[in-house]
């Protein structure tokens, strides 16, 4: 198991004041579904679900969610972990879960590395990574979540024949991901394309600024 350095890669963690509803639902739902990472993980992870899953499935940094609950929808006997540090996303989704009494998704409202590292090898059938911050200046880019580390830990948490997605809407950020995902030797770049890459808000910002997403899949050796 790495140590990975204790290195912030998320801005700031709290945006506008949260709705009544939604302070409720942090306070009174969120620890339901929170992840225990003070305790050792369980042999296996699908025993962490309230509900059978033939599989678990991981999300660095869900935003509000659109993604994770689109996945969710679609893959009804998978278990979903969502990490995500700014609370109001996390606030977001817990609503959704509340309103469609959702049972397959837990949470970790925090940088998503310290689960990296209580998850069991081989524990993790699919990790999504989509338009994580960019930190596009030179002096922040030390803080960007993809390092030869987290790949590492990574690579450790799939499953041989696992699948990692990325997508970015900063180039230099995609060609670094490139870079040090095939750098690794763990994985097989994926040519071609896949169909369930529902749009987020993230990616509709990107494209109405003008900016060109890249999508990138990996299989785990």
């Amino acid at each position: 198991m790495t140590e990975l350095r204790p290195l912030r890669s998320y801005g700031r963690r709290k945006g506008k004041p949260l709705s009544a509803r939604k302070e409720r639902l942090v306070r009174d739902l969120l620890p339901k579904l929170h992840l225990p990472l003070g305790k050792q993980p369980p042999g296996d992870l699908r025993n962490l679900f309230p509900i059978p899953v033939r599989e678990v499935w991981l999300e660095i940094g869900f935003g509000s969610g659109e993604h994770l609950l689109w996945q969710s929808d679609h893959n009804k006997d998978v278990g979903f972990i969502g990490c995500e540090p700014f609370i109001n996303g996390v606030a977001s989704l817990l609503g959704d879960i509340e309103d469609r009494g959702i049972k397959s998704i837990l949470i970790h409202e925090g940088d998503a590395r310290d689960v990296l590292v209580w998850l069991p090898g081989g524990s993790i059938a699919k990790i999504f990574l989509l338009f994580p911050d960019p930190w596009p200046k030179k002096r922040q880019q030390k803080r960007r979540l993809i390092s030869s580390d987290t790949i590492r830990e990574i690579a450790r948490v799939l499953a041989p024949g696992g699948e990692l997605r990325f997508a970015s809407d900063d180039a230099e950020y995609a060609a670094q991901a490139l870079f040090a995902v095939d750098g690794s030797g763990s994985f097989k770049s994926l040519a071609e394309s896949a169909s369930d890459w529902p749009e987020t808000r993230y990616e509709r910002k990107a494209l109405n600024e003008g900016r060109k997403p890249v999508y990138l899949r990996w299989r785990r050796l």
